[in-house]
């Protein structure tokens, strides 16, 4: 088997340890980043709901960076959020302030249940710049 073309952020929080995952892997031309929530260095949840979401697109960023990547490069994004019902205009809201100009990337926003803690959950595949890594 083949190592794993891990990318990880100069400062990774430590829920990376905790929960076993890499933050992202490289393969065939493509970025696949773990889903990123605002996890605090210590792996603890931002409680405020909005800087939640803003920490979790900074932690998102810091991966994509550490790539060589910006958000113009994904082309899928998944979101996971609990209460969507109460919480989606919000959190699209605050999201905005980092999706930057059309076209924008595919979307799927999912509700979910639980998420250890946390309130809003970000997944990205990006296409990798050429010379950026496999």
């Amino acid at each position: 088997m083949a190592t794993r073309d891990v990318v990880t952020p100069p400062q990774a929080h430590a829920l990376y340890e905790l929960h076993r995952y890499s933050p992202a892997i490289r393969a065939n031309g493509l970025l696949f980043v773990s889903g990123q929530v605002g996890s605090r260095p210590d792996g603890s949840p931002e409680p405020d709901f909005d800087e939640q979401i803003r920490l979790a697109f900074r932690n998102l960023n810091d991966i994509l960076a550490a790539a060589d990547c910006s958000f113009s490069d994904v082309i899928d994004v998944t979101v996971f959020m609990v209460n969507p019902h109460t919480h989606f205009e919000r959190a699209w809201a605050v999201a905005a302030e980092y999706w930057g100009d059309a076209p924008y990337p595919t979307a799927t926003a999912v509700g979910v249940t639980w998420l250890s803690g946390f309130e809003f959950e970000i997944k990205v595949i990006a296409k990798l710049p050429q010379g950026a890594g496999n």
